[in-house]
């Protein structure tokens, strides 16, 4: 995380507008924007604790991707659907949700046993918009009463809305480089089923095996020689083509 200026709590001056236009403008990667996020809202707030989630495009649910109060395991994996908790109902209306104490008592708060920080008294909840469309979640909680005043509540939804736009390009460029690995691997999937298809082809051809002890063989030469299923199939081709040049056998 980058450096931050200290600010005491609730104050909204040229600092915040200045390290907010800086974040937007830079070359951070996501994981380091959200933390910058983390950061500032923490400073600005005075809180105990600050979660981010944002939106998985695939599944339209919200994630939990950065967070104040160390939650190594539940980064990337805890989730909340639109709708769901203070989280969901503030993503899917796009409004903020002050609880000043007693925030577990909320019709919409549902509590995750992972968060401690569910726990805590008070809790502030602010979308990240952008282009009309909440693109993320930042949650701010205080273990004793806190009361949300205006400033500070203007402060983290002008974060918000500030960073809406530059997390929304990280979230873009993240799903594609996530869809070309995926269409990369279902590339590779393919080549390796068309190989192993046309070895054992070969092999039933050359040991008058069924296709299922064709498999059987080549899986367990595959064990035995520690190598994938496709290098095998690869060099089982290739002894074919070259037997067929040299009209030789050759066997597996």
């Amino acid at each position: 995380m980058g450096a931050l200026k200290a600010m005491e709590p609730l104050q909204f001056d040229a600092s915040v507008l200045h390290r907010v236009s800086g974040i937007v403008s830079s070359e951070l990667s996501l994981d380091e924007m959200l933390g910058e996020v983390v950061g500032l809202t923490s400073r600005v707030s005075g809180c105990d604790a600050c979660l981010v989630y944002l939106v998985e495009f695939e599944t339209g649910e919200f994630v939990l991707r950065a967070s104040l109060v160390p939650h190594a395991k539940d980064l990337g994996t805890l989730r909340v659907k639109i709708g769901e908790g203070v989280t969901g109902w503030v993503a899917e209306h796009q409004s903020p949700v002050a609880l000043s104490a007693n925030a577990s008592a909320d019709a919409r708060f549902k509590l995750f046993p992972a968060l401690i920080e569910d726990t805590y008294e008070a809790f502030l909840s602010v979308p990240l918009v952008n282009k009309g469309k909440a693109i993320g979640v930042i949650n701010v909680h205080h273990r004793a009463k806190h009361e949300h005043t205006p400033e500070e509540m203007s402060t983290i939804s002008f974060i918000g809305e500030q960073m809406g736009s530059a997390i929304a390009k990280s979230l873009l460029e993240e799903d594609n480089a996530r869809l070309t690995e995926e269409t990369a691997e279902m590339k590779r999937q393919l080549e390796t089923r068309k190989a192993v298809e046309r070895a054992k082809g070969i092999l039933q051809k050359r040991h008058g095996l069924s296709e299922e002890e064709s498999y059987l063989r080549m899986r367990n030469e595959s064990r035995r020689l520690r190598r994938p299923m496709k290098d095998l199939a690869d060099a089982i081709i290739l002894s074919e083509e070259l037997s067929r040049k040299d009209g030789t056998g050759a066997a597996i």
